[in-house]
């Protein structure tokens, strides 16, 4: 009888490049307060929040998550058709089918690359990380790419005060590669649903269809989500790293989700982080981008920070349906 034959992958992986694209239009705050009867000093002393990125209305989460693909794939040095897998980490495609993934890696080359769309709301990156990491050691592919793409725009009511003025558009994706060192840790993941209410959709899609709701749009308890993400996540954090095998000292940088300027320096407490980690605090420019939010904010980090390239970086991300993920990786 002829043995079955099971795919087997390299030992580790690592992060190959990085690409984002953020949304064309930047929208202060004095351009949101009106409807939430509200004020520029409001906004920043609650969110740490300038100014967003938002895209314009012919601007799809798929048009910047081609974007932001097309320069990791550039960055990485990995030829587009030897990309055998695409993850979208995406909130916001206005349709349910085809995914993001499918049409990407059309864009950019990738076909007949597997690809598919995944829900974790502002934890997606996470898990899209986790994913490839994991099916690249597994054998089931060589080089994955992974992006974080939203347009919350689209799902904004701007009258709401408990979430709409921390919102923007924009993309951020990684190739992963093998690698001959460890470059990726185990992720530490998790739900939990009994507390699903705490940020999500008002209304849903056929209460907006058979006439009982408006266009559905985020909204959030905030007490409720501040709390839970300080005290919460800041254990999953430190798991991350002990799972990791470091300690804060061996960290270059830290990459909370951008929920909120408070939540990240009140991290920064938690975890006892050093003066020489760097913290990642695109959310002043950039507004929170969910899924997005952490790609970004790390290629941001890169671009002023190019020394951090080689070290090591905690990232978390946590959100709608609290869920959340975190891990180390190294910095390409």
């Amino acid at each position: 009888m002829s043995s079955l034959k099971q795919a087997e992958g390299p030992r580790h992986t690592r992060i190959l490049g990085l690409g984002a694209a953020r949304g064309d239009l930047v929208v202060p705050n004095d351009d949101l307060v009106g409807p939430i009867d509200s004020s520029d000093e409001w906004i920043r002393q609650r969110t740490g929040i300038v100014t967003r990125t938002r895209a314009s209305h012919d601007i799809l989460a798929v048009d910047l998550a081609s974007d932001a693909a097309k320069e990791a794939i550039e960055a990485s040095g990995v030829p587009a058709d030897q990309i055998d897998l695409v993850l979208v980490a995406t909130i916001s495609n206005v349709q349910q089918t085809p995914s993001i993934a499918a049409v990407v890696a059309d864009r950019v080359g990738a076909n007949p690359a597997p690809a598919y769309d995944l829900n974790a709301a502002c934890a997606g990156y996470t898990y899209a990380i986790a994913q490839a990491d994991a099916l690249i050691r597994a054998g089931a592919a060589h080089y994955a790419l992974v992006i974080g793409a939203e347009k919350l725009s689209d799902v904004v009511d701007p009258t709401d005060r408990s979430i709409s003025f921390l919102l923007g558009d924009g993309a951020g994706a990684a190739v992963i590669g093998p690698s001959e060192t460890p470059g990726i840790s185990t992720t530490v993941w998790g739900s939990d649903g009994s507390k699903a209410d705490a940020v999500g959709m008002n209304a849903t899609l056929t209460d907006f269809r058979d006439g009982d709701a408006a266009w559905p749009t985020l909204r959030q308890e905030g007490q409720t989500v501040f709390r839970w993400a300080v005290w919460e996540m800041a254990k999953v954090a430190q798991k991350a790293l002990d799972e990791a095998g470091i300690t804060v000292d061996d960290l270059a940088a830290f990459v909370p989700h951008q929920a909120n300027m408070r939540i990240v320096d009140e991290f920064a407490k938690q975890l006892k982080l050093p003066e020489t980690v760097v913290i990642a605090r695109d959310i002043q420019t950039t507004g929170n981008t969910s899924a997005a939010s952490i790609p970004l904010a790390t290629h941001r980090l890169l671009s002023e920070h190019p020394e951090l390239s080689g070290g090591l970086a905690l990232q978390i991300g946590f959100g709608a349906g609290l869920v959340y993920g975190a891990q180390v990786v190294v910095l390409p």
